[in-house]
């Protein structure tokens, strides 16, 4: 019995041991073969568009700030020595003409005063001195020489008079008042751009080289910018331009070049130009930072998203979809950046072909094929 029952096993497995090696065999052949390493799938987040040539204007972008027409800009000076007994403005106010800045107390008032009372009662004096010889001089008593003396002293004391009073207005405070303050009023309409004193401080005139306050008119301003003497060549009084303020992204502001200076710095070999733009909200504050563009020759170029160009230290590539669909790396020479609002775009100006289908998102993730 056990000999028929090992019998059977035994047969069993000579039949099945074929069976299981054909499976092997057909499983190997069916099994996919390994990838090619030469050619890349379609990557997810690979973003691709077709370049075109695009008419562009060039540009000549020069550096610049805003500052004030020195012509309405006044510095507010002591006209005497004193103290601050109160400043009545801060930096960024809007002051009318003849608006108080600050009050100033002063000895020099009394001073002034008393010089200008002296010189009256020298008039009285003099009046009545030129009148009696007038009067000596008709009955012959009074000889004309001395008539003369007495007129030339009276003429000088009203001279001293008027200078006296002239003195008095020009510190600011009326002939006919005991203060010994003074008011100290705004000569123009503008706004505080400075403060250069501290009520209680102690300001002498002729040794102050602060200004009490500074105060300029920004109905108008100017924007200055730096130009390199390559770029003379390209700029002409007259030749309007855009003015692009950061603090204001499209704001849109054109005008006019007003003067190119003459003076050429020695360090930096640039020249001033200056542009003049009206101001009546007074949206510009002086020392903005702002960029004068000036428009230059028309050209033609391929304009992609920034995020095409791949920059390797000072090389610059892009990847281009060949005919094969595999990922070829050109290298590049790009121009001018954009703003073109959230993005940026950028020129690029060899190193790729009108139609060519570029990628602009995830470049950085491929790798060049053999161009096979």
């Amino acid at each position: 019995m056990k000999d028929r029952m090992k019998k059977t096993s035994l047969r069993t497995a000579s039949l099945l041991l074929p069976a299981l090696i054909a499976a092997s065999v057909t499983a190997c052949k069916s099994s996919a073969p390994p990838a090619d390493q030469s050619t890349q799938p379609a990557n997810a987040g690979i973003e691709t568009t077709v370049a075109h040539v695009q008419r562009s204007t060039d540009y000549l972008d020069l550096p610049a700030h805003v500052e004030a027409d020195p012509s309405h800009v006044v510095r507010i000076f002591p006209p005497l020595s004193g103290r601050i007994l109160g400043l009545r403005v801060l930096p960024g106010q809007e002051v009318k003409k003849g608006d108080v800045i600050a009050q100033l107390q002063s000895s020099d008032i009394a001073s002034a005063r008393s010089d200008f009372e002296k010189a009256k009662i020298e008039v009285l004096r003099a009046d009545r001195a030129l009148a009696r010889g007038k009067l000596l001089l008709q009955h012959e008593v009074l000889s004309q020489a001395d008539y003369y003396e007495l007129d030339a002293s009276d003429q000088t004391a009203h001279s001293e008079l008027d200078r006296s009073r002239q003195r008095i207005r020009e510190l600011g405070f009326s002939e006919d008042t005991t203060s010994d303050e003074v008011a100290l009023r705004s000569p123009i309409s503008g706004v505080v751009l400075d403060i250069g004193t501290a009520a209680g401080e102690m300001q002498r005139s002729l040794d102050n080289a602060t200004p009490i306050a500074t105060i300029a008119n920004i109905d108008s301003v100017w924007v200055v910018g730096d130009i390199f003497e390559r770029d003379l060549g390209s700029v002409t009084p007259g030749r309007e331009v855009k003015i692009d303020v950061p603090a204001y992204a499209g704001l849109g502001l054109s005008g006019r070049i007003a003067n190119v200076g003459d003076a050429l710095d020695p360090n930096t070999h640039t020249l001033k130009l200056r542009v003049v733009l009206p101001n009546p909200k007074h949206t510009l504050k002086t020392d903005m930072f702002a960029t004068i563009r000036i428009p230059g020759a028309a050209r033609s170029a391929i304009v992609l998203p920034a995020t095409a160009v791949l920059h390797e230290g000072e090389k610059t590539s892009v990847f281009v979809v060949n005919a094969a669909g595999k990922y070829e790396q050109h290298p590049v020479t790009i121009g001018r950046t954009f703003d073109s609002g959230p993005t940026k775009s950028i020129e690029v100006l060899t190193g790729i072909n009108d139609g060519e289908k570029v990628v602009t998102s995830g470049g950085a993730l491929l790798r060049p094929s053999n161009g096979e």
